[in-house]
């Protein structure tokens, strides 16, 4: 699998400026704020979204000004999301950096997220960019929907397949879905190009959360299972399946387990060995594979040109990643 810098080359230039635009929009003449900003873009992942953005932009007339507010757009709102997120979870940590309401407290965290939120939707109205407002905006519903929706769906432990995945369409696959389907129509994609795309997002966006669910079992190279879903008593597909194809008495226990005994160790073990054993591993990395060859497919309806075979590699990372 080819690394994720490697998959950058393409659009290195373009992804150094993002960067700088992106601290632009950020900008606050508070002192604190763009001390929580700059905090906020060292912080930074492997800038996945950006490269959707800007890759989904070459497959048509390429990337322009349109395209860098774009990204800068899908990363303000996210960025609110997370750091709302936090709070909500009372999270002290993400992607190894102390979240944002772990050093600043709370109500400064809720109001960092209000500041991106506004920041974001200012960028959009401020160069006319309403068709992308619209976009990201309808993925942020969504996303708030399907955080919305697992609160209440999860908390019997009683979830049919389909009601996973609309949660995960609409929790994960949604903002990828946005970033493709913006970056489209920053390069000027006609309207049913921008949503050929947004499916294409939204498919591996499905993909990518399956993935995560089996790398809770120690898929593939990362080694021992973590049973973290588990402890936190999110049923995830590999789970749901196997409750599904299980009898009555075993059901009940798994269910038991994940409820009332999540921090018992050789119970946790047991419904990870039993969910292995019994096909819930196969079955859901078909169902992720099959998602995949879907969106491949998708790419491959639109272009064929090298800017599609970039965008195939990102895809490939972001499914075969280990972590």
């Amino acid at each position: 699998m080819s690394s994720i810098d490697h998959i950058k080359e393409p659009i290195a230039t373009e992804l150094d400026l993002f960067e700088i635009k992106f601290r632009e929009a950020m900008k606050s003449n508070v002192a604190l704020l763009d001390t929580i900003m700059t905090y906020i873009v060292k912080r930074k992942g492997k800038q996945i979204r950006p490269m959707f953005v800007f890759m989904s932009a070459n497959l048509f007339s390429g990337i322009n000004e349109s395209t860098y507010r774009a990204a800068s757009l899908v990363e303000l709102l996210h960025t609110a999301t997370l750091v709302h997120d936090d709070v909500v979870d009372d999270s002290d940590e993400r992607r190894g950096f102390f979240s944002i309401n772990a050093l600043w407290k709370n109500k400064i965290a809720v109001l960092v997220g209000d500041y991106l939120l506004s920041k974001g939707l200012l960028l959009s109205v401020k160069n006319k960019d309403y068709h992308l407002l619209e976009i990201v905006s309808t993925a942020v519903e969504a996303m708030s929907e399907g955080e919305l929706l697992q609160i209440e769906k999860t908390r019997n432990l009683n979830l049919s397949e389909d009601v996973y995945f609309d949660i995960i369409r609409k929790k994960t696959a949604s903002l990828i879905a946005s970033c493709c389907a913006i970056g489209a129509a920053s390069a000027g994609a006609s309207e049913e190009d921008v949503k050929k795309m947004h499916l294409f997002g939204e498919k591996i966006g499905i993909a990518f959360q399956i993935k995560d669910d089996l790398l809770d079992y120690g898929d593939d190279d990362i080694g021992k299972p973590t049973g973290i879903d588990l402890k936190e008593k999110k049923l995830t597909l590999p789970i749901i399946y196997t409750i599904n194809n299980s009898d009555k008495s075993t059901r009940n226990y798994i269910i038991n387990s994940i409820k009332k005994h999540n921090t018992d160790k050789k119970r946790i073990k047991y419904v990870i060995d039993y969910v292995n054993e019994h096909d819930g591993i196969a079955y859901t990395r078909k169902v992720m594979l099959q998602y995949q060859t879907e969106a491949l497919s998708i790419i491959d309806s639109i272009s064929d040109k090298d800017a599609a075979q970039n965008l195939k590699k990102l895809v490939r990372f972001v499914i075969e990643r280990n972590k």
